[in-house]
């Protein structure tokens, strides 16, 4: 092993773990990032410790992702009947607990320490300061630019979370952003030191997400193999918009009346956030729009159940009203699926556009129609961008992800490390 490369990377993931199913509750891309990253770190001889919160007193005190991958369930609070608003007031009992677990070692056993979202960074800054570690930290989402892309009747981030922001970004070493365009985010909105800021792109798993077989994919799935399916995938919640996709199909048949017999929409995912408080809103809206029979709901999956579900659909859509970048929309492309997304976030560096799917500006349902039809109504523009989709997403990985990250901490702790000297 590189004397470069830390020995032990104490990863924070307060509000979601990594072992938890993305598409629901507040599991999303940022748990498949933490995971897929403390894998590959293992991999390089790099031990990746996860912290995150216990939510079930059945839940074990460790699970093994991987030989130097640990996930750590802290106890903060009661295990069940919190949300991720009800947090803030359980970072003293989370922080207390990873000082805990570090103070049965030697000291200096980790080297840096990397928290993901807000409330994680807030525990990780003080841990940077007990232990004289660096502190790296990933946003995946931020308060300001989340609250003005707001969906209609949407709660806006709450003051607690913009000012915890604020702070974390003061006092974190080094900045991972997804793209150019979040990084930029944090320079104008939360006056970030761009030479602390970096650009790392997620990855995706290209040996798992990959073109396949769609007959054998939608017969799997209960589909006519000669349906036209559009697909959803992600959490049910307001943020991400997936009643934007009902209402263009609906639009859809109402232009095409001879589509009803071929077109299948599906929705793989389960409420989260907001989608809590209404749970049936999608299931009323496809009634309200007459399209219960072209609508299937699935729960959320993983692997290759949800390999599946991108191989069998002619197009995913990713009309969310913000996105840091937009795993889904990688994911999909990598089993050869185009992708249709709304232009914003971290979307236009995922999606190739014209050449692995198509940018909305926006939401009007007549333009999200316009570009679904492109591949439920030609068959020939799917197959042929399909192709160049997968060609696309081979430009990530995990990997790469990995060893950049790698990069970011050597050039934390030389700094960091400096610093002090310079202090003392």
């Amino acid at each position: 092993m590189s004397e470069r490369l830390p020995r032990r990377v104490a990863v924070l993931s307060v509000h979601t773990s990594p072992t938890e199913q993305p598409g629901t509750g507040d599991a999303g891309g940022m748990n498949v990032y933490v995971a897929q990253t403390a894998i590959r770190m293992a991999r390089r001889g790099v031990e990746a410790e996860i912290f995150t919160r216990a939510t079930s007193s059945e839940q074990p005190s460790t699970v093994e992702l991987e030989p130097g991958a640990t996930v750590r369930f802290v106890a903060a609070g009661p295990f069940e009947g919190l949300g991720k608003d009800d947090l803030p007031s359980q970072l003293c009992a989370f922080t207390a607990g990873v000082l805990r677990a570090e103070a049965r070692h030697d000291p200096g056993w980790y080297d840096v320490v990397h928290s993901h979202y807000w409330l994680s960074g807030q525990v990780g800054w003080l841990a940077r300061d007990r232990w004289g570690v660096p502190l790296v930290h990933s946003a995946h989402t931020l308060a300001k630019v989340k609250n003005a892309a707001l969906a209609a009747g949407d709660t806006p981030e709450p003051r607690v979370r913009v000012i915890g922001e604020d702070q974390v970004v003061a006092e974190a070493d080094r900045l991972v952003a997804n793209t150019e365009i979040e990084s930029k985010q944090l320079l104008d909105l939360y006056d970030a030191d761009p030479h602390r800021t970096v650009t790392i792109p997620p990855g995706v798993d290209t040996d798992r997400f990959r073109p396949g077989d769609r007959a054998a994919a939608r017969a799997e799935l209960g589909l006519p193999a000669e349906a036209v399916v559009l697909a959803f995938v992600g959490r049910i919640q307001r943020l991400k918009a997936p009643d934007v996709l009902l209402r263009a199909a609906a639009e859809l048949v109402a232009r095409v009346p001879g589509l009803r017999e071929r077109l299948v929409v599906l929705v793989a995912g389960g409420p989260s956030g907001s989608g809590l408080a209404e749970p049936t809103s999608l299931h009323e809206l496809a009634a309200e729009l007459g399209i219960t029979d072209l609508v299937r709901f699935l729960p959320p999956r993983a692997g290759d159940e949800l390999v599946t579900v991108y191989r069998a659909a002619d197009v995913v859509a990713v009309p969310s009203h913000n996105e840091s970048f937009g795993l889904v929309a990688l994911e999909a492309q990598a089993c050869g699926t185009p992708v249709v997304a709304t232009r914003v976030g971290g979307l236009p560096v995922a999606v190739a556009e014209g050449r692995s799917g198509l940018l909305v500006t926006g939401h009007d349902i007549s333009d999200w129609a316009d570009a679904l039809g492109e591949f439920a109504l030609d068959p020939g523009r799917r197959e042929q961008m399909g192709r160049t989709a997968a060609t696309h997403a081979h430009r990530f990985s995990w990997d790469r992800t990995t060893d950049a990250l790698l990069g970011a901490y050597d050039e934390a702790r030389t700094e960091f490390a400096a610093r002090r000297r310079g202090d003392a």
